[in-house]
């Protein structure tokens, strides 16, 4: 269709003519487009004439698609978007053609099967120059490509290959088509010009460099076998998008621009002869600052992983990872820039990208509309100079190196505020001399060379460096890859601060870390120390990422997420960005959906095998901590399976079983999802000695079976651990139903007991098999938690009232009924907050040391240890009185 007159085009039209040779001859070669062009019409493209050999049919079509582009940009009818656009689909369309063509000239009775080509660069982007070539990798799969007899895959694989460039590139009178570059394929002075997928993905799984990382984000199957290019695009993906963010990208791809600005040293500055690509505050320069961020933060947020550079600035400044300002300034600069570029190869059709001089220079600048070279010059050096500032704030950080020199390192030393010098200077020594596996690489004794004065620093904040610097030792002992680490310390100074601390106060933090360096990745956000958010928004993360629906994937995935989740809620109280009340909610969540996707997985994977029990289904009870959404970051889950419907039943799949032993083999499985280790490390205890009869019971009852011993044969401990049961896994109707049966239990359906009599007898036995483990254990020192625990609990039973899974709830509640003193309330605040630090910060219940004490403290909301201690007893005597008070 054509477009509505444009009362420019005639203007455009005379600037073409009078400054442009190449859309001159373009002009006298196709009338049909002049003429209409004068008329204010821009003519329609004619379809690839099919009577015509396709080499020569593709290089007229390309003809007209000049013109018409060029017509269209000058005239204003075309945005950059929509010019790059129809070049882009032009050079897809050219490639396709030739690549069937190539086939079917050697075995013309074949589906053009197995060869595809993958476009790079700005063709993968859909941001194609007007007169660029393009970059694809030639791939082949051995299996179909179509071949001649007793002709081997890649001796075809190249005739085809070979021939497709032929198509393209050949000239005549009618011009040509494409420019064709397969240098960016692997290692392009050893390898054939189209390589076999297999290959193809070896390569980039294990040889691969991050400038290859950085061509790929634009990388899409342009031509040829669609389904082959897209088997192999989804094959590298994990090798251009990594989850641990990497910053050393941003070292990398700065040393590329360096070497870009060396070699092309004479279009740097601004003026007749800059060169828009590759000179300082270019194109190139924009495309690499998107690209670094889309590499560092891309991995985890798929949403980074826009290919064309305007959409890739976008998206990373609506995620927080650029400023808004720099990445508007950007994307206008990438619109004049482009634009001029596209000015630059009108003239002569020729693949330049530099400012011509002289009168060549004001050629340009008429035909882009302006007065002369001069104004074109004055237009783009603000623009320049706004790219170039921000391109290279990416390393202005950089810092001097700490020195070798014993002198001067002792002195540096000394400022930081160590005292053992000599010691400190010779673990540095031994870390530079690879003493260490993770230390052994040249790489990553550069890495640490780089973060070294960073860490130095944050040595120095630490209550003791000295002991700080011993554990960051220990860490590095344990390590088995370092560089990344240290290139994300190095980027993030103040994460530097914050791993000393979690390595001088949090054990449990750091022996994590020791493991998984990459934790340390997800405290990049200011999201990180924020509350965590609902359940279903947990479990849409731990259902997502690369896991597909392969079952032990799923379980590593959970277990990845789940860890980030734990150690960023570790780190948040140790850093004093959380109340421990809100950490301990924030740990329930993850654990509940964890819970939920794990055990939603599991009964998808047993149905495959073994069917579903008709009208029937698993129901998970959380109970103890779990059941009152207040988790530590040592809790194991306490959980007690159900089944609805008839214990009698069967299940309707390949392998029947019925319904108690299903339920029973399905139990055990979703405590093994939950608790049995793998590559991606554990995730939690699961204890199910609450269930119905303990240990001696099976795993699973219906929930008939449940109700009935509940209300008929239940001892007051399992009521009193009933009252924090939740349902936390089956439909909303099973919940239901089982919720109501607990209520009911708890409301007085159950064996008349001696509550206050037993529950004091369970809690003396308690403390002759359970005593505490230290002086701060404030879960079982008389007074603590445990005490609390039952006096609510012995309360609610005896005045059946005042229930609630959550404990501050129920202690709300008893204290508005008058059942329990109002100080109550506070203690329970004050002890849990007590225990989420503990059980994180001294995990032994001793206590602590003096350098941790002030966080303890601060996490309590105390002015100092001092007041912990006075607090902590103050408490546990409230707490004692109302205990042994009745």
């Amino acid at each position: 269709m054509n477009v509505p007159a444009c009362p420019q085009l005639p203007d455009a039209l005379d600037r073409a003519r009078r400054h442009s040779p190449f859309l001159a001859m373009l002009l006298d070669r196709e009338p049909e487009i002049a003429a209409m062009a004068s008329e204010g019409r821009l003519a329609d493209l004619p379809m690839l004439d099919p009577t015509l050999p396709v080499g020569t049919a593709l290089r007229r079509r390309r003809r007209a698609v000049a013109l018409t582009v060029a017509l269209g940009d000058l005239a204003g009818i075309y945005d950059l978007t929509e010019v790059t656009r129809r070049l882009t689909d032009f050079a897809d369309e050219a490639l396709s053609h030739a690549i069937r063509a190539a086939i079917l000239e050697r075995t013309p009775d074949a589906e053009p099967v197995g060869f595809a080509a993958i476009a790079l660069g700005k063709q993968g982007s859909r941001e194609l120059n007007y007169s660029s070539d393009i970059d694809p990798i030639l791939i082949f799969d051995p299996e179909t490509l179509p071949r001649r007899p007793r002709e081997e895959p890649e001796e075809a694989a190249v005739r085809i290959g070979k021939r497709v460039v032929e198509l393209l590139q050949a000239r005549d009178g009618d011009g040509y088509v494409l420019r064709v570059d397969l240098r960016l394929r692997p290692s392009p002075e050893a390898t054939p010009i189209a390589i076999p997928v297999e290959g193809a993905i070896a390569y980039y799984e294990s040889q691969a460099l991050t400038w290859e990382r950085a061509a790929f984000i634009r990388a899409r199957a342009a031509a040829g076998d669609m389904a082959l290019g897209q088997r192999f695009l989804d094959a590298i993906r994990p090798f251009v998008w990594r989850r641990a963010l990497d910053f050393g990208a941003v070292g990398e791809i700065r040393d590329l621009t360096r070497r870009i600005r060396d070699h092309h040293a004479q279009g740097q500055a601004l003026g007749p002869g800059y060169d828009l690509k590759r000179g300082r505050g270019g194109i190139r320069e924009i495309e690499f600052f998107a690209q670094i961020h889309q590499l560092i933060h891309g991995g985890r947020d798929p949403s980074l992983r826009a290919p064309a550079t305007r959409d890739a600035l976008a998206r990373l400044a609506e995620a927080g990872r650029i400023d808004p300002g720099e990445a508007a300034a950007l994307s206008d600069a990438y619109v004049l820039l482009r634009t001029i570029e596209h000015r630059v190869q009108m003239i002569d059709d020729r693949q330049t990208h530099q400012l011509p001089k002289g009168e060549a220079l004001d050629r340009v600048a008429h035909l882009h509309g302006l007065a002369d070279g001069a104004t074109l010059v004055a237009t783009l050096a603000p623009v320049t100079a706004r790219v170039g500032q921000c391109y290279d704030a990416l390393d202005a950080d950089e810092r001097p190196r700490l020195p070798h020199d014993p002198v001067l390192l002792s002195e540096r030393l000394v400022a930081a505020g160590l005292r053992d010098i000599e010691a400190a200077a010779r673990r540095i020594a031994a870390w530079r001399g690879g003493d260490y596996p993770a230390l052994r690489s040249p790489a990553a004794r550069e890495a640490l060379d780089a973060v070294l004065p960073t860490l130095v620093e944050a040595l120095g904040e630490a209550p003791d460096p000295d002991a700080a610097l011993l554990k960051l030792d220990s860490l590095f002992e344990r390590m088995t890859s370092a560089i990344n680490i240290f290139r994300l310390l190095e980027a993030r100074p103040g994460l530097a601060s914050l791993t000393v601390a979690i390595l001088s106060h949090a054990a449990p933090l750091a022996t994590e870390l020791a493991r998984r360096p990459a934790l340390l990745d997800g405290l990049i956000d200011a999201s990180a120390f924020e509350p965590l958010p609902a359940i279903a928004v947990l479990e849409h993360a731990m259902r997502g990422g690369e896991a597909g629906q392969d079952y032990q994937d799923r379980l590593d995935h959970v277990r990845r997420v789940v860890g980030e989740l734990r150690f960023a809620l570790g780190a948040q109280i140790v850093a004093g960005r959380a109340d421990p009340l809100e950490v301990a909610g924030g740990y329930a969540r993850v654990a509940e959906a964890a819970v939920g996707v794990l055990a939603q997985a599991t009964v998808d994977a047993f149905v495959a095998a073994h069917g579903r029990v008709p009208d029937s289904e698993l129901v998970i009870l959380a109970l103890g901590r779990m059941g009152g959404a207040a988790l530590t970051h040592a809790s194991d889950l306490d959980l007690v399976y159900l089944f609805t419907g008839d214990f009698a039943a069967e299940s309707d799949g390949p392998k029947p079983l019925g319904a108690t032993l299903y339920y029973n083999r399905l139990a055990q499985r979703v405590t093994a999802a939950l608790s049995v280790p793998t590559q991606a490390g554990p995730l939690y205890p699961v204890d199910t000695r609450l269930r119905p009869s303990g240990t001696q019971g099976p795993l699973v009852v219906s929930v008939d079976s449940f109700a009935r011993y509940q209300s008929e044969d239940a001892w007051t401990w399992e009521h009193m651990a009933l009252t924090r049961a939740r349902p936390i896994f089956g439909s909303a109707a099973a919940r239901a139903h089982v919720a109501a049966i607990i209520a009911d239990v708890l409301g007085g359906h159950r064996p008349p007991r001696d509550v206050q009599a037993e529950a004091g007898e369970m809690r003396r036995e308690m403390a002759r098999h359970k005593p505490p483990q230290g002086p701060f254990d404030v879960k079982l020192l008389p007074g603590g938690l445990v005490d609390l625990e039952f006096a609510v609990h012995r309360t609610q039973l005896a005045e059946r009232t005042g229930f609630a899974p959550d404990l501050a709830q129920a202690i709300a509640a008893l204290v508005g009924q008058g059942l329990m003193p109002p100080a109550m309330a506070q203690a329970h605040d004050v002890l849990t907050r007590a225990l989420v630090a503990f059980r994180l910060l001294v995990p032994d219940g001793q206590e602590p040391p003096v350098a941790t004490r002030p966080l303890i403290a601060r996490a309590m909301g105390l002015a100092d240890w001092a007041a912990v201690v006075a607090t902590l007893e103050a408490t546990r005597q409230e707490v004692l009185h109302v205990w042994q008070g009745e």
